[in-house]
């Protein structure tokens, strides 16, 4: 299996439990660059991969599929994790990973533990306090949305569709012993609650 371990903004104290827990079962630690082996050093030692920040994506594609070739080997069989700073499911380099191991080796399992973003990040060192919606951006197209306090599931998907999105997910009391997670369209329930997630994207 390979894991995705969110390793948070650059603190080892930030670090969950169960990102460390996992760093010290695996089989084997890798890392996209030095500081987030550093912040796995107290747990494991990790072996760093190399990711080019280029624009070339032949060439990325290659080093993609070459990274993707070895951690499949490595993880059909074992507990394989990735270590990467923030979250690994936001603007995060296991994302394109994942995507290269589905296409080539689906029958590898691959999984995420979040870890604190730099969003949650920069408003703890900051002082900010966010009580009301805002928007989070890279400067690239808006592709998806994610309502909180979804209580009217149905009506919002509906209003969303209006403007071009197409596939949505469900999610309530994620994490505890009553987590629901629905990703079929007409499963979607009429009502929510103050725990309830649209997620929405525009698949092509």
């Amino acid at each position: 299996m390979l894991v995705g371990v969110g390793l948070g903004p650059g603190d080892p104290e930030l670090l969950t439990l169960k990102a460390v827990e996992s760093l010290k079962n695996a089989y084997k630690v890798y890392v996209p660059g030095r500081m987030a082996a550093d912040l796995v050093a107290p747990y494991a030692e990790a072996e760093i991969l190399e990711f080019p920040m280029l624009t070339d994506y032949e060439v990325l594609n290659a080093v993609w599929k070459k990274n993707a070739d070895m951690l499949a080997e490595e993880s059909k069989d074992n507990l394989v994790v990735f270590g990467l700073i923030g979250d690994p499911n936001f603007f995060s380099t296991f994302t394109h990973l994942k995507r290269v191991m589905k296409k080539f080796y689906p029958d590898v399992e691959t999984a995420t533990i979040p870890g604190i973003s730099s969003i949650t990040s920069f408003a703890a060192q900051t002082g900010a306090e966010v009580d009301s919606s805002f928007e989070v951006s890279d400067g690239s197209d808006s592709k998806y949305r994610i309502r909180l306090k979804a209580s009217k599931p149905v009506e919002i998907i509906e209003s969303y569709e209006k403007e071009g999105f197409n596939k949505f997910t469900f999610c309530e009391r994620l994490f505890s012993d009553r987590e629901v997670i629905i990703t079929e369209r007409e499963n979607i329930p009429e009502k929510g609650n103050y725990f309830s997630i649209i997620f929405a994207e525009k698949e092509e």
